[in-house]
């Protein structure tokens, strides 16, 4: 990053783009690494001006990269719109370089551990949940059920100072009194008392597949329930079947033996059909899963070393800042963990576009390029067969805060993944298994993400933001970093660590990285608990592979 002017930068030297740190005027001056511009018009921040005089069919660079094309002339010091630039991206094929990483300096966390919970197959978990989860979505309210009949009793359920509110306007509606008078509370009842103090959680996730789509996507559901069942956040779970579906049972247990031939957690199946009535199944269930539970708290949290840390790395809602702040400091961090020995993530394949060329030539192997360029352009085809492609995917929350171009979006978000070597390439809803940085195929939905992520084995997950998103994952603590100080104030209940310093030029992405390493050891430790879990934030959205990008 090179910048000698607070209010204006480019992210590299041979870029043809300038971003704007703040709002910019027509006709103001700016200075940018000893060069002098004059706006022709108004450049909000997070946007970008012209480096150059651009004749039409020019490419346009960020990043270091091909970012787009102009569809007409823009003057030198003119914004960079959706009305003049479009989508464009350079071609990738075989690798061009050699691989070569200059670790950072890792000393300083050379014996430094977390406090996890150890399973018996050797990974570890920054928290111990036992899972609820149908096999289908017709069982999706005898889930509920169990929800219903669970929470309280085994004190994890809690009050938002919403459902307080609510409650008191409520009573005073009886009473006839005047329900301006009543005020929001501060917070919620947020203390909970279990029985069980050393499980994090009982999770009750629901869905919409399992049966009635395709086999493939019924099958890719078994393979990501698989992920969960084996995940180190995970002591155990309980499956409910209606047992006519097409995602069997034993499919789910062929591919539970396929990420961990070991597996011995409980693994508590109930098929509907099988059983005499409803009510039979739930209460063997209900009896069952406390029992289960009652092991699981027998697990303790001791310290384990940082190369047990697998982090997935996800951006939404992103800005025009994003690949600035808040992903250089995520990449800080994922080279640290790769160098200390740890695995890191990265994953939404079509935020990716653009920078192909760049991961081929980061592969440790060629082998492992060629697999990535393979699963990338089944991926863009079968994209653009459904009458979409990656050029569509910037939201219009995106553009308006800059990001104009998939090109641009994807330079700036693939900088969440550092700078190490790819040690492999993985698809969904594979798992995750090498010490080093990874990439895994999802869609670049959010929530479909962090799903998949989790069933890839990320025990914690670090999420950029510009625009503010309250995701979150039922077993896996979200660590939210907002990429400016505005985003963080007003989205405070969401954001858990703030890059904005390094907008105004108050920090290094180096110092705040190795700063918000420190905080994941915390919350892989227990010592911090996230905002996305302080608010039961438990998204769960299994990808429908071909309908979503």
């Amino acid at each position: 990053m090179h910048s000698s002017h607070k209010i204006a930068m480019k992210v590299a030297r041979e870029d043809n783009l300038v971003v704007a740190l703040r709002d910019l005027n027509s006709g103001e001056i700016v200075e940018v690494e000893g060069e002098s511009y004059k706006l022709t018009k108004q450049v909000s921040a997070k946007h970008k001006f012209a480096d150059k005089d651009f004749e039409k069919g020019d490419l346009a660079t960020m990043y270091g990269v091909v970012v787009g094309e102009t569809t007409q002339a823009v003057p030198r010091g003119g914004p960079l719109t959706t009305e003049n630039l479009a989508h464009r991206s350079a071609g990738y094929g075989e690798q061009t370089e050699e691989m070569s990483w200059n670790a950072p300096d890792v000393s300083r966390w050379k014996d430094a551990t977390f406090n996890g919970f150890h399973r018996s197959d050797g990974s570890v978990g920054t928290s111990n949940n036992w899972l609820v989860i149908p096999m289908v979505f017709c069982e999706n309210g005898n889930v509920e059920l169990l929800r219903e009949a669970m929470l309280r009793a085994l004190g994890y359920e809690q009050r938002s100072h919403y459902q307080k509110f609510a409650q008191e306007l409520a009573e005073s509606c009886r009473t006839g009194g005047d329900l301006g008078s009543v005020s929001l509370p501060e917070e919620g009842d947020h203390k909970s008392s279990p029985i069980f103090p050393n499980v994090d959680g009982v999770k009750f996730l629901v869905h919409g597949l399992g049966c009635g789509e395709t086999r493939g996507i019924s099958n890719e559901l078994c393979g990501l329930l698989a992920g969960y069942a084996n995940h180190p956040n995970v002591a155990g779970i309980t499956i409910l079947s209606l047992g006519c579906q097409h995602a069997q049972v034993s499919i789910l247990e062929e591919e539970i033996n396929k990420r961990n031939p070991s597996f011995d957690k409980p693994l508590l199946v109930y098929e509907q059909q099988k059983h005499a009535s409803e009510r039979e199944m739930l209460e063997q269930a209900i009896r069952e899963t406390f029992e289960g539970l009652r092991k699981a708290n027998e697990c303790e949290r001791k310290p384990a070393p940082l190369s047990k840390l697998t982090l997935g790395m996800e951006c939404g809602a992103s800005d025009g800042f994003s690949g600035i702040s808040a992903n250089p400091a995520l990449g800080r961090v994922a080279d640290l963990t790769v160098a200390l020995g740890g695995r890191v993530i990265l994953s939404e394949f079509p935020e990716l576009c653009g920078v192909e060329q760049e991961l081929v030539n980061r592969c440790a192997e060629p082998a492992i390029g060629r697999r990535f360029i393979k699963i990338m352009r089944n991926y863009e085809d079968r994209a653009k067969e459904a009458g979409s492609g990656f050029h569509m995917n910037p939201s219009p929350g995106n553009v308006k805060d800059g990001l104009i171009t998939d090109a641009i979006k994807s330079a700036g978000a693939a900088r969440k993944g550092g700078t190490s070597p790819v040690v492999d390439v993985v698809d969904y809803p594979g798992w995750v298994s090498k010490p080093g940085l990874s990439l895994l195929c999802t869609a670049g939905n959010d929530v479909e993400s962090t799903t998949a992520m989790a069933g890839a084995g990320a025990n914690l997950m670090l999420f950029s933001t510009g625009l503010g998103t309250p995701t979150g994952n039922p077993v896996v603590p979200v660590i939210k970093v907002s990429t400016n100080s505005k985003l963080a104030e007003s989205f405070s209940e969401y954001i858990d660590f703030d890059t904005g310093p390094i907008i105004r030029g108050e920090r290094t992405v180096e110092d705040l990285g190795d700063e918000l390493f420190e905080s994941v050891i915390a919350y892989a430790s227990g010592e911090k608990m996230t905002k996305a879990v302080r608010q039961g934030r438990d998204d769960f959205l299994p990808w429908k592979r071909g309908m979503s990008l």
